[in-house]
């Protein structure tokens, strides 16, 4: 035995058997090397990334942004061609004063109405006196007629303006009734009109709107990507003209289904970031997604069929990157990271509460 301990070869072989069964049992974190830390390098730094695009047509009159240029909330990107928007929103504002000129006519012509109205009333009343008057001559010639007193044209003369003033009462009041009526249609068009002025009103609103999106502006403080569009070019609603990136990010961690038991919204995450020099950064764990992340493939495995390998599938783990940490000015969306989580450590109830 002692001589097969001597021998070097025999040494190097024994030793390289160790070494093999220890990498095996570290790989499969078999005991003595059972960790509560679970990493995975399949991770990368997410952001809201806004794709700008236009909601207007025209040619592109200025660019005043560069390539990764860092932009405030409200800052001119681009700027479409406003001239034709210009003139539709005088357009719109001209047929507004139209209709508003009608409806205002419509109200005097109320007026009117009802000045009309009290014209026709004035008239039946002195219709009914002329009647009244007339109807008491009338008595009167009757009574002298009856007695053989008054001639025979006074009587008719009597009788005659009895019945003019009876015509003339039934024109007053008809002409009373068509008054009536005109105001009446005047009130019932009334409605017509002020729904006029309020599509006459919204079709300003709409033109003032055009007119503003022919200024493409920041959302949100950022940074921007590389600037698609170029002075003169012709662009459509929905052509991509830059991104913008906002200081905002987070990391979504894809851990193997065999690596989430024990993790808890709320526990400690150490981030390693290739990008920075392999420099260390801490975190918290936010969420989880609902799914795995094949559930969220535009193509989905169909594992009913032919034969079946067991795969152990990815779930995402959205991490929050802690505040007041200079190094992290540096990240940006699409970064690969290292992330590396000790199940054992008490989560943070505030964050997870968050």
């Amino acid at each position: 035995m002692s001589k097969l301990f001597r021998s070097p070869a025999s040494l190097i072989a024994i030793l390289a058997g160790i070494a093999g069964v220890l990498l095996v049992l570290y790989a499969w974190r078999l005991p003595p090397f059972v960790t509560s830390v679970e990493t995975t390098d399949n991770a990368y730094i997410r952001g809201y990334v806004t794709i700008m695009s236009p909601q207007v047509n025209g040619y592109i009159v200025d660019v005043p942004v560069k390539d990764y240029q860092q932009v405030r909330q409200g800052d001119v990107l681009a700027k479409i061609d406003d001239r034709i928007y210009t003139q539709k929103l005088a357009q719109a504002r001209s047929a507004l004063e139209g209709q508003k000129a009608s409806l205002e006519n419509s109200r005097q012509s109320e007026l009117s109405a009802k000045a009309t109205i009290a014209s026709s009333q004035a008239q039946i009343d002195s219709a009914n006196a002329s009647l009244k008057r007339a109807q008491l001559a009338w008595d009167r010639i009757s009574n002298l007629n009856d007695r053989g007193i008054a001639s025979a044209s006074e009587s008719e003369q009597a009788q005659a303006t009895l019945e003019e003033a009876k015509a003339a009462l039934n024109q007053a009041q008809s002409a009373l009734e068509v008054s009536k009526q005109n105001m009446a249609t005047i009130i019932v068009n009334r409605s017509l009109l002020e729904a006029n002025v309020a599509s006459a009103e919204a079709t300003v609103k709409l033109a003032e709107i055009d007119l503003q999106n022919t200024s493409i502006v920041a959302p949100r403080d950022g940074h921007l990507g590389e600037i698609g569009v170029r002075l003169g070019q012709y662009v459509a609603a929905g052509t991509q003209l830059m991104a913008v990136v906002p200081e905002d990010v987070w990391v979504v961690a894809n851990f193997k289904e065999t690596q989430l038991e024990g993790m808890q919204v709320g526990q400690p995450v150490s981030i390693v970031v290739d990008a920075l020099g392999r420099q260390r950064l801490t975190g918290r764990i936010e969420r989880f997604s609902p799914a795995a992340g094949s559930e969220f493939a535009v193509i989905k495995a169909d594992n009913a069929t032919g034969n079946f390998v067991k795969i152990a599938q990815r779930v995402g783990v959205r991490i929050s990157i802690d505040p007041d940490q200079p190094a992290a000015k540096g990240l940006g969306p699409g970064l690969s990271v290292v992330v590396s989580v000790d199940k054992s450590a008490e989560p943070e109830r505030k964050t997870a509460a968050n």
